[in-house]
């Protein structure tokens, strides 16, 4: 936990979950500078923001811009596509004495309480996802909404500046700030742009891929998941199977199609992704199977009753994530693997595909006690490991 000094006040901030030895920041110098902007405190000759009407924040990744206006006065929403964002918003909202309900958390696929007055925007990684978010706020955007967006310089593109200016109004970028920069752009009267997404290309196996912005491989399936599919069993016989961290859920579908007498659980923390995975699911299997789809920051934390049972499950699927945000980091397949291990049952087994590089097969060993290797080729390992 540190604490973030800003024209707004001082702050204890957390990343959550919480980890040992994390060396990240619940905020960057981009949130110091888009609430510096918001304070009237940059030095630009800009006057504070007023933030007596509706204000939403979007891509708050862990609840630092939230924090921070409630503790200004300011009735806020916050949309974001991940689950996790929202948690450590209300955790960090209760770090600092403020109930969680005085925020408004809005999933990706949700729409805020309009009009707004102002809008708080941090750049994500993937251009898709901010011009999927830019056009699905654009009905709530009058010609006097103050709309800023932030984000350090290297993520911040031409393209990304396009973007505001295409689907918002006429755009202005600020001065580089401890290599953070604001996107200033002022809504004209045009008409909302309709969103491209999602979109719908067809899989392996007759699998119709039904993709959100948000969505890792929106495009085409990458390879790494289709070398997955290729050495998957025809058949676990298995009850119960889990896609953890399913995405577009294109691993989970095919395994209902090899077990068409299982149960499938497809789980994600991003919004978009469960939502993707369920399409997916629907216009390959229609009414056909038995699944759930489910929104968690783990296993064993879902947003939605009932829960997982320890012990309950047979086959448990990832393809992990290595990024955390822009950061390449294992903590997120330390905790699946973890997870996992506690949800099979003696005999389930996890089958995990990853980089040859990431070394999967040394962390699942000290997990499970046991881990082999199914597949392998000059980049990617299919690995099996079995709860004993």
């Amino acid at each position: 936990m540190e604490n973030l000094s800003v024209p707004q006040g001082e702050f204890s901030l957390a990343r959550f979950p919480l980890r040992k030895n994390d060396t990240l920041r619940a905020w960057d110098a981009a949130d110091e500078y888009l609430l510096s902007q918001v304070a009237g405190a940059t030095g630009d000759g800009d006057a504070p923001l007023a933030l007596d009407g509706s204000v939403l924040v979007v891509n708050d990744g862990c609840g630092a811009l939230a924090t921070a206006l409630v503790g200004a006065g300011a009735g806020v929403q916050s949309l974001s596509d991940s689950y996790l964002a929202h948690l450590s918003t209300e955790e960090n909202l209760r770090l600092n004495g403020f109930e969680p309900g005085d925020v408004k958390c809005v999933s990706s696929l949700g729409e805020p309480d309009g009009p707004l007055d102002v809008v708080l925007l941090k750049v994500p990684k993937s251009l898709a996802l901010l011009e999927d978010e830019l056009c699905r706020l654009r009905p709530h955007i009058t010609p006097d909404t103050v709309v800023v967006g932030a984000g350090m310089t290297k993520h911040i593109h031409n393209s990304t500046i396009e973007l505001f200016e295409r689907i918002i109004g006429p755009t202005r970028t600020s001065l580089a700030v401890k290599k953070a920069r604001l996107i200033v752009a002022t809504p004209d009267d045009r008409s909302p742009t309709p969103s491209p997404w999602p979109t719908t290309y067809d899989g392996p196996g007759g699998i119709s891929t039904v993709n959100h912005s948000s969505v890792f491989s929106r495009e085409q399936l990458d390879i790494g998941t289709r070398f997955f599919l290729d050495h998957l069993p025809a058949s676990f016989e298995a009850e119960r199977i889990i896609d953890l961290g399913c995405g577009n859920g294109i691993v989970g579908v095919t395994a209902a199609q090899r077990n068409p007498d299982a149960e499938l659980t497809f789980i994600d923390e991003s919004y978009m992704a469960v939502a993707s995975a369920e399409a997916s699911y629907r216009a390959t299997l229609g009414g056909s199977g038995t699944a759930r789809f489910v929104v968690g920051d783990n296993i064993f934390h879902l947003s939605t009753e009932p829960p997982i049972e320890r012990g309950s499950i047979d086959v448990v699927l990832n393809n992990p994530p290595f990024h955390d945000d822009h950061a390449i980091a294992d903590a997120t397949a330390w905790q699946m693997f973890t997870e996992s291990h506690g949800a099979l049952r003696p005999g389930g087994e996890m089958w995990v595909v990853g980089n040859r590089h990431l070394a999967y097969h040394a962390k699942l060993k000290r997990v499970f006690g046991n881990c082999d290797i199914v597949a392998s080729n000059s980049k990617f390992i299919v690995f099996r490991a079995t709860r004993t």
